[in-house]
């Protein structure tokens, strides 16, 4: 692999959802994977979208106090508009 084929945190980052849903070319995928392997802060930081997804797949509505679900509907709101803090 040339240095020019080389993925930075910040792509292997804006990669990591296509990456855990399967979604990248074998390409993209190799490369993903060969940073992955040198740099143990996008390790952690995958294991912990993982175990985020893991998590939050077992929130229900109905699990959530009726002022959280409002918050996270909010913050979720203002996220697709883009909105910064």
């Amino acid at each position: 692999m040339s240095f020019s084929d080389d993925l930075s945190c910040q792509e292997l980052v804006e990669l990591a959802t296509d990456y855990l849903e399967d979604a990248l070319t074998p390409s993209e995928r190799d490369r993903f994977e060969a940073h992955l392997a040198g740099c143990a802060g996008c390790q952690t930081y995958l294991e912990q979208m993982r175990l985020t997804i893991d998590v939050l797949g077992h929130v229900t509505e109905e699990s959530l106090e009726p002022a959280v679900r409002d918050q996270l509907l909010d913050l979720f709101r203002s996220w697709k508009r883009g909105d910064r803090d």
